[in-house]
């Protein structure tokens, strides 16, 4: 039987940590601003080149700054839920289950990727390194997660009892 090692599970949970007091702070931060988060000159850099992509007025921006503030909170509520789950099967026992963080890291994949393409487009390597540090966050949980998930499907292989057909079974048949 093959285990993930507790090395991956715990790249896994810091990730979630990581994006859970990252983003969550930065979540409250914009949501709780007046111009949600407008003020801060380099934390709304990436709003500000995706509002001027699109085309957006100031109305606009301020839209699409609340939105990306609920995303990050969504994205850091989802890992808190998944650093309790993973909690709950070290203390209980059971498995962890990782589509729900699988989820909150498209999303994040899903902004970053939305973010970067303006601070390459206005030629901003400081924006894009924190963006790409992000984006890498993700990939390495992503691919922890997936690595997870093929190793229990393995296992459930080998445990599936084999079904032995006989030899002269006529149901088996397909010219019958």
């Amino acid at each position: 039987m093959r285990r993930i090692s507790s090395v991956s599970v715990a790249m896994i949970m810091g990730v979630a940590l990581y994006f859970t007091l990252f983003w969550g702070h930065d979540a409250l931060r914009m949501l709780t601003s007046p111009t949600y988060g407008l003020d801060d000159v380099w934390r709304s850099q990436a709003i500000f080149g995706i509002g001027s992509l699109i085309g957006l007025a100031p109305t606009g921006l301020i839209k699409l700054a609340a939105f990306v503030g609920i995303l990050k909170l969504a994205v850091a509520f989802i890992c808190a839920v998944h650093i309790a789950d993973r909690f709950r099967t070290l203390a209980a026992g059971g498995k962890a289950n990782s589509e729900l963080l699988d989820g909150g890291l498209i999303l994040v994949g899903l902004i970053g990727l939305a973010s970067v393409v303006p601070a390459v487009l206005s030629h901003n390597p400081e924006l894009v390194r924190g963006q790409l540090i992000q984006l890498a966050f993700a990939a390495l949980a992503v691919a922890l997660c997936a690595l997870e998930r093929s190793y229990a499907r393995t296992d459930a292989e080998a445990a599936a009892p084999a079904v032995a057909i006989p030899a002269n079974a006529t149901w088996f048949s397909p010219w019958r």
